[in-house]
């Protein structure tokens, strides 16, 4: 089994100001996790920071540190009573390995820790003075498996894997030379999920593909019509006869390519468990969606499984008369724990209530509309392709600047980006104050029902 670990920059600042204190001695601190519960992809989602404080530590040096474990007692009871996980974690200046000091300790305390739990796995990891995170996955019997990845999600995307792969092919070399060797083996290993794989989805799908991202998640529940011919990248006039999924078409095209990007295809909608359980675990999805409640939910699930998350959008506003009011579009960069579609008032909740009814009771959603319950609900709109491609190539140079910093300024400026091609501007903005509403669940991982939303309840059938 392969076990990640991910936290938010915001957590990892908390960890630096705590485990490196001014008397240069050492310091711990313990993680209590959410999952995404998976037996080949493990992933560990940082909830809480709990420091653990100096002056109950008997042991402080500059290469030891001794606590009591009674610290833990109520973090271990939470984690028995809400299925999380305890990580133990420590600094280290200079020295980035686990210590035979450290090897004891972690053999004495996780057996410990899994009899008070009955679930695993749990884990120790080190910060690194120079940033970097590394750790490892402690079993029962106190044996050891490093954490396959550790990475944290902010401005900044900064992943560290266990096992470096440096090996660059012959059709990675362009891409190795433009943003380095380091940052290609990151997009080798990386998944990313596509949530909508039309207007924008597919050449986002297309650009990431070439990009040679090692796996995508294709989500989508339409198949290909002759009215989205000219927006969807490597589709046909017969897949159009043949009522092709969308996701097919595209995993199909990514296939052909030969580049070895893997493919998780899903003809399915959002509101499904297994599609939900698919898009937590990837390591950074895109929304490229125009529904209201399909968005809110990204946002949410990408909250509770600490996901960096690059919401696209696109407006072409026709007056009716064959001319154009307004071309724009919109790349919104989200984090955990810090504001969110809802709060940069994209939409309101309101639009979410009517757009689940208008996908679940279309007959009461017209009554409602009709009634003059529902406003504020917006028609379809025209989107053409030309606009949909700026709009995704400025959302994966996006995700490019995160991964590999290259612009003047700090990422922190640009977390929204807002183009009118009618109106000629092109601004970005910083984020803005966090989202109250969604603050409480970052990283609380799985829950029943998924995402404390009721739509995600699964039915168990009786034996």
């Amino acid at each position: 089994m392969g076990v990640s670990l991910t936290l938010t920059a915001a957590q990892v600042e908390v960890l630096s100001q705590h485990l490196f204190p001014a008397d240069g001695c050492e310091a711990v601190a313990i993680l209590l996790c959410g999952r995404r519960d998976d037996a080949v992809r493990h992933r560990l989602v940082v909830q809480k920071v709990v420091p653990v404080p100096y002056d109950v530590c008997s042991v402080r040096l500059p290469d030891r540190v001794t606590w009591p474990t009674k610290v833990l007692e109520p973090l271990l009871m939470e984690a028995a009573q809400r299925g999380l996980a305890i990580v133990k974690i420590h600094g280290h200046m200079g020295y980035d390995r686990f210590s035979e000091v450290d090897d004891e300790a972690d053999r004495a305390l996780f057996p410990c820790v899994h009899a008070w739990t009955d679930r695993g796995p749990h884990g120790s990891a080190i910060l690194m003075d120079d940033g970097r995170i590394f750790g490892r996955f402690v079993d029962e019997n106190g044996s050891f498996e490093p954490f396959v990845h550790v990475n944290v999600v902010g401005d900044d995307l900064r992943f560290w894997y266990h096992a470096p792969d440096d090996r660059v092919e012959a059709f990675g070399q362009r891409i190795a030379q433009s943003f380095g060797s380091g940052t290609y083996a990151i997009l080798r290993r990386l998944r990313i999920g596509v949530v909508g794989c039309s207007g924008t989805g597919s050449p986002v799908v297309e650009q990431l593909a070439r990009n040679c991202v090692g796996e995508l998640v294709l989500v989508d529940p339409d198949h290909v019509e002759d009215k989205n011919l000219n927006r969807i990248l490597n589709s046909t006039r017969a897949d159009a006869i043949a009522a092709r999924p969308k996701v097919e078409v595209l995993a199909d095209a990514i296939r052909a390519m030969g580049l070895g990007t893997k493919v998780d295809a899903h003809h399915a909608d959002l509101f499904n468990p297994e599609v939900v359980r698919a898009i937590a675990g990837c390591d950074i999805i895109f929304g490229c969606m125009d529904s209201i409640d399909g968005r809110h939910l990204l946002n949410k699930l990408a909250t509770f499984y600490l996901l960096p998350y690059f919401d696209l959008g696109v407006k072409l506003e026709a007056d009716g008369h064959g001319g154009v009011d307004q071309v724009c579009g919109t790349v919104h960069f989200l984090q955990p724990g810090g504001s969110s579609l809802l709060s940069r008032k994209v939409y309101t909740m309101e639009q979410v209530r009517a757009a689940g009814l208008y996908r679940t009771d279309r007959a009461a959603y017209k009554a409602q509309l009709d009634q003059g319950y529902l406003r504020g609900v917006a028609e379809d709109r025209p989107a053409v392709i030309q606009l949909n491609m700026l709009i995704a190539s400025l959302a994966v140079n996006e995700l490019l600047a995160r991964l590999h910093p290259y612009r003047l300024d700090p990422n922190s400026e640009y977390a929204i980006h807002r183009i009118s091609l009618s109106h000629g501007i092109f601004e970005h903005l910083d984020d803005g104050p966090p989202c109250l509403a969604l603050a409480r669940h970052v990283g609380r991982g799985d829950v029943t029902p998924l995402l404390d939303w009721a739509e995600l309840s699964e039915r168990r059938i009786a034996a």
